[in-house]
């Protein structure tokens, strides 16, 4: 769609050359949701392509998930054999039941900001303790767990002008063995609840909730429950008023399919677990 009410579009090649930040302005990444809809309330772009961040660094510690990675860099990603969880990453990036043309543009960055319970980089990111990194508006930057940035359906931590740089995984978190459970009201429908676990070295468990309610949650184990004891978990953590509601799915369906989605992964990792 064209953008008609836009009169300057911005190329920084460096932070230093990023604009002030006015009313009217939007960063520009992928722009498959900017170009989808009249935009009326804009006046200029600030189109990050020029910055050139990496799309994908990994480092003795980390992997590093530039804001500005299509789906399709991310799900092209070689991946060392002792990462146990990288089956999520290509999981996660079908998740999206998108176009090639989609993955090709799309952001890993732009599905974080947009903050839809459904998004599928933010399911990946938080189950993997990603960390964000924020440039913040006034100078400086911010670090972030991805668990905290997303506070609501299409609501984040994000304050005007600050732009999201970066999102660090740990690859302990990527050596962890993982179960991925996904489910939509449609075989191609937006997703209706999407959990992952994982089970580290200690026997610990961690359980994360996304897509069924408004922002991820995350539910941690140290020692591996029995079947009532994560459901009790589970009811206590993930009251009522946090299942979203929308066309792609009920509070108490998506409520149910929790439950049953988590209980299939307790049973998957725990059997793994053992000799």
């Amino acid at each position: 769609m064209d953008l008609n009410t836009i009169t300057s579009v911005a190329h920084p090649e460096s932070r230093a050359q990023l604009p002030v930040w006015t009313a009217g302005d939007a960063w520009l990444a992928g722009g498959t949701w900017l170009f989808s809809e009249p935009q009326a309330h804009l006046s200029r772009l600030i189109d990050l392509a020029d910055l050139k961040w990496p799309a994908l660094t990994i480092t003795d510690t980390h992997l590093t998930i530039a804001a500005t990675c299509t789906i399709s860099e991310l799900d092209a990603l070689t991946c060392p054999p002792e990462w146990l969880s990288a089956p999520l990453i290509n999981q996660c990036c079908r998740a999206f039941l998108a176009s090639f043309k989609i993955w090709k543009t799309a952001t890993v960055g732009g599905n974080l900001c947009m903050s839809l319970p459904a998004g599928p980089m933010i399911s990946l990111t938080s189950a993997l303790d990603g960390i964000s990194t924020i440039w913040k508006a006034g100078g400086g930057e911010q670090k972030l767990a991805v668990l905290d940035f997303v506070t609501g359906n299409q609501r984040n931590r994000l304050m005007p002008g600050d732009l999201l740089r970066q999102i660090d995984i740990p690859l302990a978190a990527l050596k962890r063995r993982a179960a991925f459970r996904q489910i939509s009201l449609t075989p191609v429908g937006r997703s209706a609840a999407l959990l992952i676990g994982s089970l580290d070295g200690a026997g610990v468990l961690n359980l994360t909730v996304t897509a069924s309610t408004v922002r991820p949650i995350r539910l941690s184990f140290p020692q591996p429950p029995d079947a009532n004891a994560l459901r009790a978990a589970i009811a206590h953590e993930i009251t009522d008023h946090l299942y979203h509601d929308d066309v792609h799915g009920k509070p108490f369906w998506r409520k149910h399919m929790t439950l049953r989605l988590a209980e299939e992964i307790r049973r998957e990792l725990l059997d793994s677990a053992r000799p």
